[in-house]
Parts: C-alpha cells; structure tokens; sequence
C-alpha cells in the first residue's frame, strides 16, 4: 500500500494538466500543436530518462531512487502553479518527465523483489490500481478543481501532499534482502552500457518492446486527447468530461488488473507462456472496443467502449513485469522496464503531437481508430512469442 499512494500519486500529478486544457487554452491561447506539446514533451524526456532511471533503481537501490523522485516531481509540480506564459509550463512539464521517470521502473522492480511466480502478476495488478486512481483523480478532480479554484490550486496543493508523503516512506519502505545494489552485482556490472547491452540480447526482448510501444501510442492518445474530444464532440462540461475520459476506462481497468493478474499467476504454472498468452487476449479485446469510441456519437456506446478498452489493457498492463521477470534476472529489471518506458513513450508522445495535427484533417476519433490498428498488430506478436519457462531468472 505504501507504493500504491506513490503510484497515484505519479499519475495524478501528470494527468491532471490534460483536464484543465480548455483553461490554459483561455489563460495561454495556444495552439493545439502546442497544447499537444504539454504531453509530448513530459514524454520524450520521460523516454530520454528511462534507461537511466532504471538503471539507478538496479544500481542505488529501489527505495532511493522512489524517494528522490516524488521529492523531486512534487516539488515541480508545485511550481507548475505558478507559471507566467506558456513556455514555462513546458519547462516544468520537462523537468517532470526527468523526475517521473525514475518511480516506475523501481517500483516495478522492487515488488518483483518480494513477489515470486505465484504471486507476482497480481500484486503488479494491485500496484496498478494506483496508477488508474491517479488518472480518475487527475481527469475529474482537476476538472472539479479548475472549475471551482482555478488550474493553479490543483497544482499547488499536489506538490504539497506529495513533499508531506516523503517521511511516510523513509520510515516504512525497504528494499528486499534479495534486492539490488552494489552487493549484488558480479565482476563486470554496475556499469549503464554493460546493462543495457545484455538486456537487449534477452530472448523476446525486443518483441515486448515493440508490444510496449503500441500499447503507449494507444494509452497516450486517450489520457492526453480524450477530455477535449468528449468537451468537444459530446459537449461535456470540464468536470463531465475529465470524470468520463477517465473514470470509465479505468474503472475497466481495475477489473482487468484483477482478472488478468488472478488469472495470468495460474496459468504460467501450467505453461511457460501463460502470462504472454493473457496479455496477447487483453490486448485483443481492448483494440476493437477503442476503434468504437473513436467512432461513435452515442455515449452509452462511449462508456461501454471506454470499460471494454480499460478491461483488456488492465489485462496487459499487470502483466508486462512479471513477463520480463521470465528472461531478465533481478539485478536488471528496473534497467529493463526503464527501456520499455524510454520506447513507449518516445512513440506516445510522437503520436500525442501527431494527434493535435490529426485533429484538424480526420479529428481527434482518426487518431483513436489510427491507434486502435496498431494496437490490434501488437497482440498478434505476443502471440507468437516464446519465451524460457517461469521461474528461471528468479
């Protein structure tokens, strides 16, 4: 639970600027290009980072690099609130994407550490819950915030919550035993290049990579456009339409995480493949469902799309540590999670921007259709992988 609050608290701080778009639009008069920006920048340097991150969360402990980043990305968010023009709210967004980095990959990592093979799927799901908290919070409570106080408070009141959770984890967090560290690397580790070079010679590496990617394109499309397109298109007040773009699909998520998990620890006990083969069906069934909300002008019909969507992703997204644990050992996890992060979002915030451009010639439901095909190709590649048995890295 001590990261759990950690990992909503990640999310909320960088969801939230997605749900006030239509104040900064007021308060700034950017382009959409430039409002699309917002997003694409947190994730390049997000994606610059990642590597790195991760190898500090396999090199300095995981426990060092979680405290070090919420102090750090709290604290930007906190000056996110006084900002005077635009460009210095892409500067925060920038030096949010460096601290942010670092959280995922150690943490990740880090109950991979106390969770074997049985247990190991469910426990990332629970942690995963965290993260879509944090993006209902950021959806309608940034909205309700920007409505009622102004975009500035949300953002303030964040940086402070996240600077008092800090002694929170200083006292109760530790590392494994079995951890990371320098007393766990043999001759020759430790070293960033040595890592990342041993990583990628991982069998099935750059398949879950490439799988990575896509799912970000369509995760990335939806929390960074999906507020607007419903204020736009379904006429939504801002409260309506943070609480719609996100509540929904995350509330699908939630139970996705739970199935997928549940079901993903048992059935790897039977088969080697029986974690690729449950994230390879969530990701079958989010594709067709994110295609329908891209295209239709019935909310009911959004809804269901949006939990569908949700469901098969959360399916996936518990899943995609636990499948890495199968081929790396622990001393490069978090390295390994960090290179999923640094493709995931180069891609996602590419296709962020792109979206803004898209919206003018096909709208913002081009891109969800565009992203839906690319989603629906990456499932068949983890269908058709294979990888060692579980438990062999362990």
């Amino acid at each position: 639970m001590l990261l759990w609050v950690v990992a909503l608290l990640n999310y909320l701080d960088r969801q939230i600027v997605f749900s006030v778009f239509p104040l900064l639009e007021a308060e700034f008069n950017p382009s959409s290009l430039q409002l699309g920006l917002l997003g694409t920048v947190f994730l390049w340097v997000y994606a610059i980072m990642s590597p790195i991150s991760g190898f500090l969360g396999d090199r300095f402990g995981r426990r060092n690099v979680i405290v070090v980043s919420l102090i750090v990305w709290s604290s930007v968010t906190w000056a996110t609130a006084h900002a005077t023009d635009f460009l210095y709210l892409l500067w925060t967004r920038a030096l949010m994407g460096i601290s942010e980095a670092c959280y995922i990959p150690a943490a990740l990592a880090l109950i991979a550490d106390y969770h074997g093979g049985r247990t190991r799927s469910l426990a990332t799901g629970i942690h995963q819950s965290g993260i879509y908290a944090g993006i209902v919070l950021g959806g309608l409570g940034g909205g309700w915030l920007g409505e009622h106080y102004g975009w500035r408070f949300a953002f303030s009141l964040l940086g402070v919550t996240g600077v008092l959770y800090v002694p929170v984890l200083l006292c109760s967090l530790k590392d494994a035993e079995t951890g990371n560290g320098f007393d766990i690397h043999p001759q020759g580790e430790g070293r960033l290049l040595a890592s990342l070079k041993e990583i990628m010679s991982l069998p099935g590496f750059f398949t879950m990579a490439g799988v990575f990617m896509a799912t970000s394109i369509g995760g990335w499309v939806v929390f960074t456009w999906m507020p607007l397109y419903l204020y736009e298109r379904f006429h939504m007040s801002l409260t309506e339409s943070g609480f719609s773009a996100t509540f929904y699909m995350q509330a699908g998520s939630v139970g996705g995480i739970l199935w997928g998990g549940w079901l993903a620890d048992r059935w790897s006990r039977r088969t080697r493949r029986g974690r690729l083969l449950t994230q390879g069906a969530g990701l079958m069934l989010a594709s067709p469902f994110l295609f329908i909300a891209g295209l239709t002008s019935s909310q009911q019909i959004l809804v269901l799309s949006l939990l569908c969507f949700g469901f098969g992703r959360g399916i996936y997204d518990c899943n995609t540590m636990p499948v890495l644990c199968q081929v790396a050992r622990p001393a490069l996890r978090a390295t390994g999670y960090g290179l999923f992060n640094f493709v995931g979002t180069l891609a996602g915030g590419t296709m962020a921007a792109g979206a803004g451009l898209i919206k003018t010639t096909m709208g913002l439901g081009g891109a969800l259709q565009m992203s839906a095909v690319i989603l629906l190709a990456s499932s068949i590649l983890l269908f058709r992988l294979n990888l060692p048995k579980e438990g062999d890295r362990d």
